[in-house]
């Protein structure tokens, strides 16, 4: 899969960046940087090396450098609330093998070996560093360094995270990217509610059908047709919990073909039907 580089640039000279995500178009892409990412308001998919998951709000998750990734939204009514999360960015270089080789610093010197896989954190997790966050998009020199080594301890003292990518997981790339598979990405999020064709998807890559199905296989870790039912599906999620529609409308606005079908693809993945989810939130 290729992705394309970004450059973070870091407005204060600093070696921490922080700062509210706001409306993104969910460009496919890496950098050398490693990446801690808060949702608080948005949901969607996201695709981080060949681990393509759903995700909701207080949803957080650490990324080492040159991983590829991007977050899918979902707006509603076409937009997305504004500082819908935080992102942060730091050079591993901004603590230095002297600091690392500490005793005391074992804790996170193992955290970001972890993160060369990505590591997703548990809602407690995300709410409890959010305050660090926050604090951390407006302080400046050491006030900014005391919230994110609190923000490291609440990551390393974590108990429920899990690991994103495959063991074996190699990032491909060429020198000048490209915008193939962000494209595809692009086209599934704004049109899951239509019918997709393989045929379709594999124009837009530019290849052919086959060929393009082992490729997004091999590089995403789903393959096309599980990915589609998984943006259909988190669609489902939310119109489940936050809206009174029929389960049969909200089968024909995420895209499924039938109930029956909705019901499956909807059970497969959530371990519950669409009415036994939205009793949950009653």
């Amino acid at each position: 899969m290729v992705a394309e580089l970004e450059k973070i640039s870091y407005d204060d000279g600093g070696g921490f960046r922080a700062s509210y995500i706001n409306d993104t178009v969910g460009i496919w892409h890496f950098h050398p940087e490693y990446e801690l990412v808060l949702n608080t308001k948005s949901y969607g998919t996201r695709i981080i090396g060949d681990s393509v998951e759903l995700f909701d709000r207080y949803d957080m998750v650490l990324i080492a450098g040159n991983i590829p990734h991007c977050w899918n939204y979902y707006r509603k009514e076409g937009s997305l609330p504004e500082k819908h999360g935080i992102m942060v960015h730091f050079k591993l270089e901004s603590f230095g093998d002297s600091l690392l080789s500490q005793h005391e610093m074992h804790s996170v010197k193992d955290l970001l070996i972890e993160a060369d896989r990505g590591i997703a954190f548990s809602v407690d997790d995300a709410k409890n560093a959010e305050k660090f966050l926050i604090q951390m998009t407006y302080n400046k020199g050491l006030d900014k360094v005391i919230d994110f080594l609190n923000v490291l301890k609440v990551l390393c003292s974590s108990g429920k995270k899990g690991l994103l990518c495959s063991e074996n997981y190699k990032l491909e790339y060429d020198e000048n990217g490209n915008k193939r598979m962000t494209d595809v990405y692009t086209y599934i999020s704004e049109n899951y509610f239509k019918p997709i064709s393989l045929e379709k998807i594999a124009r837009i890559a530019k290849m052919k059908p086959f060929t393009f199905s082992r490729y997004f296989k091999k590089n995403s870790g789903a393959g096309i047709v599980e990915y589609i039912n998984r943006v259909r599906t988190n669609k489902a999620c939310y119109l489940l919990r936050e809206t009174t529609y029929h389960v049969h409308d909200i089968a024909r606005e995420c895209g499924f073909g039938s109930l029956s079908n909705f019901n499956k693809q909807f059970r497969s993945a959530e371990k519950l039907s669409p009415r036994e989810y939205r009793d949950q939130f009653k």
